[in-house]
């Protein structure tokens, strides 16, 4: 296997470890990097063999002190390009995080350390992800709530994407939702659990699907 597949491998047990607590299945991963299962359970075993995480066939993947030091550099790697690629040449938002992805296997500390810095080192990327620092320190994020989670009749500021969807970052930009906007969620329709925003100036409605992919924190009540 190359080292990107390696690195990938990393960073997708790391996110998904954080995000959910719990071991990662051999199904995810299978899912998330588009490769079969035979796969996931060849590079489980190479890379508990190299230390990076902790594997079982039937109870899935943690990652070890050492794997999490790898997943938070290609982090910081990662997202300090998205901001560069945003900030400097200015590509759209819902492009940055595939070229990113490439970009981040590619870049050596000494290049990353300098653009890190030519940004005044941002403590944020632009789908509102933390960029943790050099020594794997993330900034201080306040408390977030997927929107779908969310209650009804209340105010928010979105201050995070799942940003892996070209097609959804477009979606968003088309109908003026973007980082730190503020929204109304209106109501929830129970069939589906679809939801209702009103947000620049318009009510829109977001699939439950689409909901969970935007985090907010809540504002203050609407007035009536």
């Amino acid at each position: 296997m190359s080292t990107i597949s390696k690195e990938d491998y990393i960073k997708a047990i790391y996110t998904d470890q954080q995000r959910n607590g719990k071991n990662v299945s051999a199904t995810y991963l299978a899912g998330k990097l588009n490769v079969s299962k035979a796969a996931v359970s060849d590079m489980g075993k190479k890379l508990a063999n190299q230390g990076f995480i902790k594997y079982e066939a039937y109870r899935g993947a943690t990652i070890t002190k050492k794997g999490e030091k790898l997943a938070l550099n290609l982090l910081r790697r990662h997202r300090l390009w998205e901001v560069f690629l945003m900030d400097v040449l200015k590509l759209d938002w819902g492009e940055v995080h595939e070229e990113a992805e490439k970009l981040e296997h590619l870049t050596s500390e000494k290049l990353i350390d300098a653009i890190d810095k030519y940004l005044h080192y941002p403590k944020f990327d632009p789908h509102g992800h933390p960029i943790p620092n050099k020594l794997g320190e993330f900034p201080h994020t306040p408390a977030v709530v997927s929107l779908k989670e969310s209650q009804i009749k209340k105010k928010y500021r979105i201050v995070r994407f799942d940003d892996e969807s070209f097609e959804l970052m477009k979606y968003f930009s088309r109908l003026g939702i973007s980082l730190y906007s503020e929204i109304y969620l209106s109501d929830r329709l129970e069939f589906d659990d679809s939801v209702f925003v009103e947000v620049a100036g318009r009510t829109q409605a977001l699939s439950s699907k689409i909901a969970e992919r935007i985090f907010v924190t809540e504002l203050e009540a609407k007035d009536d």
